[in-house]
């Protein structure tokens, strides 16, 4: 079990930027798991908004996000970037990261951190 813990986040104004950080408290995140960040807005699911395969650095970002935010990972440090660009009032949200075995659904989950973007 590799449980993620998310930092990052905060207040910012729409145009402007901010970086969400996943640790894997104390362990390594395992190879060919996927990482990933999800969000829910208030009043809405929550949705999908990108991963990456750990060992590969393969990334996937949903539409909604693509050309705006960046997913890395920094193997030394064991820790997964969520780096968010040109942010709009619509990406105000609880952040998660999570993280899933190879073949499988995410498995284990942050407690989230909150991203204000204010117009």
């Amino acid at each position: 079990q590799v449980q993620p813990v998310e930092s990052g986040g905060g207040l910012v104004q729409a145009g402007g930027s901010l970086r969400l950080s996943c640790a894997a408290s104390g362990r390594t995140f395992y190879n060919n798991w996927r990482v990933g960040w999800f969000r829910r807005a208030p009043g809405k699911e929550r949705e999908f908004v990108t991963s990456i395969v750990w060992s590969s650095g393969d990334t996937f970002y949903a539409d909604s996000v693509k050309g705006r935010f960046t997913i890395s990972r920094d193997n030394a440090k064991n820790t997964v970037y969520l780096q968010m660009n040109s942010l709009k009032p619509e990406d105000t949200a609880v952040y998660y990261c999570a993280n899933a075995p190879p073949g499988q659904g995410y498995k284990y989950w942050g407690q989230g951190t909150q991203v204000t973007v204010s117009s």
